[in-house]
């Protein structure tokens, strides 16, 4: 009985300390990079471009790990997200930013779906048929958009890796639109224009 307890506990120090580096700070070797084309950096984090730039554009589109994300820059925070909306692969780089309820909300411009940027929650409007006169409140069907992390570094903008362990339904369209997307779109337009 002993001898469990002594490897659980040896189990739990060596995840504790396999969490505390992955979430520890990076030591990242800078570049710099234009808001279209990102770069696979130290730490396997993705340099997307300088900070001043994508706070004057509001939000840029770059690979990360072969997935189009979306970076934003709403209200003095990043966020960044998978670029295809969940429900259909709508592109959300498109798409209008609304405050519900305090959460700063993206909607995709294809069916109007509001997903928070912060959770990657999406959001709809319900109500209790319970209630002596329902009204309707904003409810969450989950987190349902792919989020990811982004790093401010020497005035550099990162976004971290996927974390596949856990799967969600805007994966689906990220997978669906790798080859494609909005970048691929941006750049037949820039190669078209050339010829």
């Amino acid at each position: 009985m002993l001898d469990l307890i002594i490897l659980s506990l040896h189990f739990l120090i060596c995840f504790l300390i396999s969490i505390a580096i992955w979430c520890g700070p990076k030591d990242v070797d800078l570049h710099s990079s234009s808001t279209e084309t990102a770069e696979l950096e130290a730490e396997g984090l993705t340099l997307i471009g300088k900070e001043d730039d994508i706070k004057k554009s509001q939000r840029v589109t770059a690979k990360v790990s072969g997935r189009e994300v979306v970076v934003f820059y709403h209200e003095g925070k990043f966020y960044a997200m998978d670029s295809r909306c969940y429900h259909e692969g709508g592109p959300l780089c498109l798409g209008e930013i609304e405050d519900i309820n305090g959460q700063a909300c993206i909607v995709c411009p294809w069916h109007k779906y509001k997903i928070t940027l912060e959770t990657g929650e999406g959001l709809y409007e319900g109500i209790n048929p319970l209630e002596p006169s329902p009204t309707p409140k904003w409810q969450s069907k989950g987190v349902k958009q792919r989020i990811h992390k982004v790093t401010i570094d020497n005035g550099n903008v990162f976004v971290s890796p996927p974390d596949f362990s856990v799967s969600f339904d805007s994966d689906y369209f990220a997978e669906k639109y790798k080859i494609g997307g909005e970048l691929a779109i941006k750049k037949l337009s820039n190669s078209q224009a050339a010829e």
